[in-house]
């Protein structure tokens, strides 16, 4: 019999490690990637009660007039940071199996986990950008997309034994152990969190099987349940549970109308250069780049828009539809749109997903 997903919710922030956040735009606020508002975007996330923060790894950006994720802060090492400053919310942090060791990953997130207190997590990122990787000599043309797949459930498998066991000897295809070590354990229990978002069908079932959360995508509300909904089902075939989050973009104003205005302003100032470039990185055909950049637009998640109460009851019916666990918010300007979240928006939906 499937289970429906429980009424609690986890919401959680995105954090802006990389410059432009995820609005692809010249009038947006300005994010510039930087520490000091990653550090602000934590610390209002831990004051107002959120339950996460998150931070992806980057190493190029896409260009265009803004350069938009040129500048990005390495993750483990910011969230190292992030932790020291904050005092309940969770810490996950990014980590690419093709370009870190297994036993380094596992002591990298058992330091984290350390310094928190007990709240790191691990968002594994098994896929990749050709032209991020090949800049470092990172990419193997020989690897296909499965075989990533297959040589990062090597590389989680070595990296859970580690973070339990006093000694792990492992013979794969990718990765060797002999007797290796790594102490301290982790604080958290049974571990930290893992969270993996592949939505290939072998990356699916990666992560439904490997990971505690499974974020999904879609173009639309309809991908989106189905893919919340096939999680869930793969997982009770593996005779577990998963958890399904999804990113939601919030742009809220005092009034509907403002908060439209708001949007058209950004549309209006889309960075197309650096959108055609994601998108080729994404490996959309080159004769069909132009079409998805105009459907596609500035904005990359599901976005809400609306005056704080709009933005709740839309927020509400996304979680509801799609039958999500949780959602990984993300606004233009992170302090303020926090601020109206955490007092307008986050009681209400903690009331109704008691």
């Amino acid at each position: 019999m499937f289970h429906r997903p429980s009424q609690h919710k986890d919401f959680g922030v995105f954090l802006p490690v990389a410059n432009g956040g995820w609005i692809i735009s010249k009038t947006t606020p300005t994010l510039d990637g930087l520490y000091a508002q990653n550090r602000a975007a934590a610390v209002k996330a831990d004051e107002v009660g959120m339950d996460f923060v998150m931070s992806m790894g980057k190493f190029r950006g896409f260009g265009g007039e803004t350069d938009h994720w040129g500048t990005a802060l390495e993750s483990v090492t910011m969230m190292a940071g992030i932790a020291e400053a904050t005092k309940n919310v969770k810490i996950w942090a990014t980590i690419h199996p093709l370009l870190q060791n297994p036993a380094v990953a596992a002591k990298m997130i058992a330091t984290l986990d350390h310094i928190s207190g007990g709240r790191a997590g691990l968002n594994i990122v098994a896929g990749a950008y050709k032209g991020e990787f090949d800049q470092m000599g990172a990419w193997d043309d020989s690897l296909s997309h499965d075989d990533r797949y297959a040589l990062t459930e090597e590389w989680t498998t070595i990296v859970k034994r580690l973070w339990s066991e006093d000694s792990v000897d492992f013979a794969g295809k990718y990765f060797t152990m002999k007797d290796c070590q790594s102490k301290p354990k982790p604080l958290s229990k049974p571990r930290p969190d893992l969270v993996c978002a592949g939505m290939s069908d072998r990356g699916f079932q990666f992560s439904v099987r490997e990971a505690d959360v499974c974020f999904i995508g879609g173009r639309t509300p309809d991908e989106r349940r189905d893919a919340s909904l096939r999680a869930k089902k793969t997982a009770e075939t593996m005779g577990k549970t998963i958890k399904t989050f999804a990113m939601c973009t919030v742009v809220h104003g005092d009034t509907d109308a403002d908060a439209e205005a708001k949007v058209e302003h950004y549309k209006s100032g889309a960075d197309m250069g650096a959108i055609l470039a994601m998108l080729e990185s994404w490996g959309v055909p080159a004769e069909k780049l132009s079409s998805v950049a105009a459907a596609q637009g500035a904005f990359m998640t599901q976005t809400v828009v609306g005056a704080p109460k709009t933005c709740a009851a839309q927020i509400e019916e996304f979680l509801r539809y799609c039958e999500l666990d949780g959602l990984m918010m993300i606004f233009p300007d992170y302090v303020e749109g926090l601020t109206m979240f955490g007092s307008e928006i986050l009681p209400g939906l903690r009331a109704v997903f008691s």
